[in-house]
């Protein structure tokens, strides 16, 4: 999926070009895929693109940094969820092992059922934007039917965990984290301000 044939006339172009490359593993660590993330904010295209699917790679079943998570996840007994690779990267880099992302696709029943072999607290700190908000809630609900405990971390509006890593700091983020939230009480907190 590196490069890209559009038709029989067109050669094939660079599907990655001015993007920065993540390698997807799969759990023992061997790249089955790439996402790309655009270098410059202004450009039209999509923010992130992803290989497309192979028999190698399905989006639903692939968490990125999972490999590298999963023995921090069983040692720490919590994973923490973020929406895209930037935030994983300095999660880590932070000393939040046990980080996994979610790579700009909607998380699904394989993808919780693959950390709910390490652990089954999960905490949540995807963005703060509605979108954001729909996809903990909705996240939130997979996980408690398989019998997982989410919790929701308060991010500051508009702000996500790169953001607090990188302008504030580890022990910003740390903070974040410790006062994560159960789901139905973040819930309870967001309808009553979409109520006034």
């Amino acid at each position: 999926g590196l490069a890209k044939k559009p038709d029989n006339q067109k050669p094939a172009y660079d599907r990655f070009r001015a993007r920065l490359l993540f390698p997807l593993n799969d759990p023992a660590g061997r790249p089955v895929a790439f996402s790309g993330r655009r270098l410059k904010d202004e450009e039209e295209s999509a923010k992130y693109i992803n290989s497309p699917e192979t028999l190698l790679y399905r989006k639903k079943k692939v968490l990125y940094g999972f490999d590298m998570a999963k023995d921090k996840l069983r040692e720490l007994k919590a994973a923490i969820l973020v929406e895209g690779q930037i935030d994983l990267v300095l999660a880590h880099q932070a000393g939040f092992s046990n980080t996994v992302a979610s790579s700009g696709t909607a998380i699904t029943t394989d993808h919780l059922k693959l950390l709910q072999r390490f652990t089954d607290n999960l905490i949540l700190a995807l963005d703060t934007d509605t979108a954001g908000r729909e996809s903990t809630l909705k996240t939130a609900r997979l996980a408690l039917s398989l019998g997982m405990k989410p919790k929701v971390a308060k991010l500051p509006a508009g702000t996500d965990p790169a953001d607090i890593i990188a302008e504030e700091g580890k022990a910003a983020f740390k903070a974040v984290i410790a006062q994560s939230k159960d789901v139905v009480e973040v819930a309870c907190d967001w309808a009553k301000e979409d109520s006034r």
